[in-house]
């Protein structure tokens, strides 16, 4: 790509995002590559760059044509799809404002959000979503419904309604009149949907969202064509952005789900996939089963091969400098390690031969690197990734900053670390109570400034000024620390902190991650504020559970299995001694071997759930996080009654 249409130079010359789209597809090279595919919609549909430019520019013209003015709110309540980046970048074409939410959310929090945006549209994915808001329409100033389907548009008093379609039709009669932005207008209103509390609705600015195009374009250069899976939600402003990003460097986006993913990584061998670390435990999870049902002798040879590299990239860490428990390495700690690694390199080569290779072409075989974000990675993947050869650059942001602020750098990849900041971020680490620097190296409460820090939140002064001090830094509410070298460190959520009656603090993150070791955890949540211990609720593995109690001739009974126990077999709950002291031995075994245990690390009293955290029954996030006060109230019984 030319000097003058690199993403980062064309984002600072532009005063609006939807500029980036024009001047794509005049590029012929680029404008018949595809932007868009979704494989799984009724009818498929790709859109190239040509094709994608030009639906924008007419979704927007039609907009204008039904008198939708600059800095309107436009509700937008769609899941992923192309035409959710047509009418995205159509409403910000005008300079309207949209004020995004998926279609699977709460009707309670749709009708906030249309209400306290002041919006005077609606654009929803089909009239199932529509329905789900009817309800509220009429109390509000809504003059516009618009549907992404192709279903015939609703009838209801006082509100224009079309379709898709009727919206493309109408503006290839109109000539869209470009807004003249700049860059601090607002261009999209997006609500936290955090752990807890109420929704509130970020400002984000054009400037903030070019900002996060240019700033990722200076940590990794993607080449036209190249492929990206996607599967995050695409109204979450991780994949929003990234989504921004990989279409100014002119890549093929490709989108998947849940259902179809682990078929799409094989089909479409994608270069590049954003995801959280929930999504990189299920392909680790797939993974580990299908080591688990080879013979025994592949098995023993696996486990061999794994073992033997995991020692060589830890060796290969320190000779490098890039071991986060040791980043200031001796001279004779970097020979030793050197030679360690040179021992084992034939061993680890052999390893890929027969082993890895196998794994990387599980997933396309052309996996160029994954990008991790919205939570910390357990450790175990971050070894287990690396072994395997399958680069995982993880980053640091949240909705209030657009979202990136920090990513780890292909040649400075510190695993377990959160990166380095973006261009022109700057980080502060400051006492949680003084509000005052701490050292480099000690930890603190995270602060931020830079171009992709939020304008505010909506019709919020009170949480803007506490978010947000006089000379702009964000409070991130979140603990930890930076290296001398610049790497941002995230220990926990401050909010999080667990205080035991001894006054302990525990971040309850990285014991999880490190009990997620086990094959027999699926989920694992720690409680205990103001107890003497910690305790855990837990989510076992039913398969790698099941498999075992079979080993032992036990049969565990799961909630709706009606089956006999097998003759010969003793029938056990969750709650049987067996079981219990498995789990247990797990706990103590993965908590100890962590880097930084202490005594009061460990997890005393435990209880199993059959019920998973899922974002269906309100126990985890759209990013798959633990909505940890929704968890606690689901089990306060429970909870009083393991510390009584």
């Amino acid at each position: 790509m030319p000097p003058s249409l690199r993403p980062d130079q064309l984002c600072d010359q532009l005063q609006s995002l939807p500029g980036i789209w024009s001047q794509i597809a005049q590029r012929p090279e680029i404008a018949s590559l595809v932007a868009l595919h979704d494989p799984h919609s009724n009818p498929e549909v790709t859109l190239t760059y040509g094709q994608l430019c030009q639906q924008i520019q007419q979704f927007g013209a039609g907009l204008q044509a039904l008198d939708v003015q600059p800095q309107e709110r436009i509700a937008q309540f769609s899941d992923n799809s192309p035409r959710w980046m047509v009418a995205d970048q159509g409403v910000m074409s005008v300079g309207a404002v949209n004020a995004v939410r998926g279609a699977q959310a709460d009707p309670k929090e749709l009708g906030f959000i249309l209400e306290n945006s002041d919006s005077i549209g609606l654009i929803a994915q089909d009239l199932e979503t529509v329905e789900l808001v009817k309800a509220f329409l009429a109390d509000l100033p809504i003059r516009l419904v618009v549907l992404l389907s192709d279903e015939p548009p609703p009838e209801l008093e006082g509100i224009k309604t079309l379709n898709f379609q009727q919206v493309l039709d109408l503006g290839a009669t109109h000539q869209l009149e470009l807004h003249s932005a700049r860059r601090d207008d607002t261009a999209t209103l997006m609500y936290t949907s955090g752990t807890s509390g109420q929704p509130k609705g970020v400002m984000l600015s054009h400037g903030n969202l070019l900002s996060q195009v240019s700033g990722a374009y200076n940590v990794v250069q993607l080449e036209p064509g190249g492929r990206v899976l996607s599967i995050l939600p695409i109204w979450h402003c991780y994949e929003r952005t990234f989504e921004y990003f990989v279409l100014a460097c002119g890549c093929t986006q490709i989108y998947t789900n849940i259902r179809y993913v682990k078929k799409d990584l094989k089909e479409f061998q994608p270069n590049y996939m954003v995801g959280v670390p929930r999504l990189w435990e299920s392909i680790y999870e797939g993974i580990q089963k299908q080591l688990r049902d080879q013979p025994a002798n592949s098995q023993k040879i696996a486990s061999f091969f794994l073992a033997q590299s995991e020692r060589y990239i830890k060796a290969k860490r320190i000779a490098q400098g890039l071991d986060l428990e040791n980043l200031h390495p001796s001279a004779a700690e970097r020979l030793s390690a050197s030679l360690q690694a040179a021992a084992l390199a034939p061993i680890h080569q052999l390893g890929n031969r027969l082993v890895y290779q196998k794994i990387r072409d599980g997933v396309g075989g052309e996996i160029r690197f994954l990008v991790s974000g919205g939570g910390s990675i357990a450790e175990h993947l971050e070894d287990f990734f690396e072994i395997v050869g399958i680069t995982i650059l993880g980053g640091y942001g949240l909705t209030e900053t657009s979202p990136i602020t920090h990513v780890r750098r292909p040649n400075r990849n510190i695993r377990g670390g959160d990166g380095q900041p973006l261009q022109q971020t700057e980080t502060r680490i400051v006492n949680p109570e003084t509000q005052q620097p701490v050292p480099t190296g000690q930890q603190g409460l995270v602060m931020l400034r830079g171009p992709q820090v939020m304008q505010g939140y909506y019709k919020n002064p009170e949480a803007t000024k506490k978010a947000i001090t006089p000379d702009g830094w964000f409070d991130t509410g979140d603990l930890g620390w930076v290296s001398a070298q610049d790497d941002l460190i995230i220990t926990g959520r401050a909010k999080d902190t667990i205080v035991l009656s001894n006054g302990e603090n525990i971040e309850p993150q990285p014991i999880e991650d490190a009990c997620l070791r086990s094959a027999y955890v699926d989920q694992i949540m720690l409680v205990g504020q103001d107890q003497k211990v910690i305790g855990a609720l837990i989510v076992p593995n039913a398969e790698t559970l099941q498999k075992w109690a079979a080993s032992q001739n036990l049969y565990l009974r799961l909630p709706n299995d009606s089956q006999a126990a097998p003759a010969g077999f003793q029938e056990v709950t969750l709650d049987a001694k067996p079981l219990q002291d498995l789990l247990r031995q797990e706990l103590n075994r993965e908590v100890k071997n962590r880097p930084g245990y202490r005594a009061d690390d460990r997890i005393g009293p435990f209880r199993l759930l059959f019920e998973q955290f899922s974002i269906e029954n309100g126990m985890l996030t759209q990013t798959l996080k633990i909505r940890r006060p929704v968890v606690s109230e689901r089990y306060r019984g429970m909870i009083d009654e393991m510390f009584s």
